[in-house]
């Protein structure tokens, strides 16, 4: 079916047409009119975005999928349900499932499970094999295969000389390393962020050199080899001065941040609610402080869902056994609106950041381009809850709460969905 949206800001910094308010029509997937005003055309359906943001499909650079393997926490169905309600066009999806994503065999599977999808599914195949951190997966096959990206997802890697290795292949064959830093061995067991609410709690606390460390060394070893390394899901504003200095220095380190670390403080774990136990762990308001400043200058490239869902088993339990991790695909939006960001800044870092650092294609609100757009109103509430939930599980303290920031529509592949 056509589609006329009415009223609508554009908002894409690749557009003629961005920050004006106008009528756009689309045709068999393609962008065919864009005007001040147009007419409505016979059996074309017609939105109003009186209000709402035109922008780029959002992408995801680290999402967490159970398919294959781990189905009853995430198929790709239901994921790429979530992703759509939350705005996201395009999906990176992490590569420990069973089997681990570490052949061609693995990557052509996510392909074709997710073949004629509204949501592009692009596969990261692991970096390691079997994560173990060992020994090098078949990278190049990988590649070939169609993965964009190699990472080991939250598993660190430890061995300096292993990531020393990872990073000259990959330069050979034009990939990129996308790294979770923890130094474990500083970190230990520790499940909380390392300050006075973890001495409160009893707990032991995960102090925030565990990362800056483990940043520092890539940063090392991305100078020496002068390769690329993202750094991803950092929280600490350490972690965000290292960064901004690496990238003055002219290195090529780029980073993301959890749209939830830009929110969420580490006072929220007062009544050891599990939901809000994640990897890296809350931390404290000066580092949101700097999280938020670091957005803002482009010391950190995008924001993530890191989006990890689990069954009820794993996060019903006390704190101390309970897993990482909380679904956010539908929630990413109103926490970016929450932390303050205007629509401009959550298109850049949800939008369009993502994909150059994977070297994909930015779709453009332009006539005679592909239909790839969300359209999404911040000031819209909304109720999340187990009807508009369409994730499999529910591990988030968001639910059954009024959100602020609204997704009304997503197009991609000649195909659009509607949120009343």
């Amino acid at each position: 079916m056509n589609l006329l949206l009415t009223g609508v800001t554009v908002t894409d910094p690749n557009s003629k047409h961005n920050q004006k308010i106008c009528d756009v029509r689309v045709v068999q997937g393609k962008i065919a009119e864009i005007e001040r005003t147009l007419k409505p055309l016979e059996n074309e359906q017609v939105i109003n975005g009186q209000g709402a943001y035109l922008a780029p499909g959002f992408f995801d650079l680290n999402c967490s999928i159970g398919d294959p393997g781990f189905e009853t926490k995430e198929d790709i169905k239901t994921a790429t349900a979530a992703a759509q309600a939350g705005g996201f066009t395009g999906l990176a999806v992490l590569p420990h499932t069973k089997p681990v994503v570490h052949s061609k065999g693995e990557v052509e599977y996510i392909i074709n499970k997710a073949k004629n999808n509204l949501v592009d599914v692009y596969p990261l195949g692991a970096i390691s094999h079997d994560l173990e951190g060992k020994e090098l997966a078949e990278l190049f096959d990988m590649k070939n295969a169609g993965a964009i990206a190699f990472t080991d997802g939250n598993k660190p890697i430890t061995d300096d000389g292993f990531m020393s290795r990872a990073l000259q292949y990959c330069k050979g064959i034009d990939g990129l390393l996308i790294v979770y830093p923890e130094n474990k061995a500083i970190a230990g067991k520790s499940q909380v962020n390392e300050s006075k609410t973890s001495v409160l709690l009893g707990m032991k606390g995960m102090p925030a050199l565990a990362e800056e460390m483990h940043i520092s060394r890539d940063i090392f070893l991305a100078a020496y080899h002068q390769a690329p390394v993202h750094i991803t899901s950092i929280s600490t504003a350490g972690s965000v001065a290292l960064i901004k200095k690496a990238k003055k220095d002219g290195l090529q380190i780029s980073c993301d941040v959890a749209a939830h670390h830009l929110v969420f403080t580490e006072e929220l774990l007062n009544d050891f609610d599990s939901n809000y136990k994640i990897k890296p762990p809350l931390r404290g308001r000066a580092d949101i402080k700097a999280l938020m400043a670091g957005l803002k200058d482009g010391t950190i490239d995008a924001v993530s869902s890191q989006h990890r869902p689990h069954e009820p088993e794993f996060k019903d339990v006390e704190f101390e056994i309970a897993a990482y991790g909380i679904i956010a695909l539908q929630t990413v939006l109103p926490l970016l609106v929450s932390a303050g960001l205007d629509a401009a800044q959550i298109v850049k870092k949800l939008s369009i950041n993502p994909r150059k650092l994977l070297k994909l294609p930015v779709p453009v609100i332009a006539v005679g381009e592909n239909a790839n757009f969300v359209v999404f109103n911040p000031a819209e509430k909304w109720e999340y809850n187990s009807t508009t939930n369409f994730s499999k599980s529910t591990n988030t303290p968001l639910l059954d709460r009024t959100m602020t920031g609204k997704v009304q529509l997503v197009y991609n592949n000649n195909q659009f969905q509607v949120y009343g």
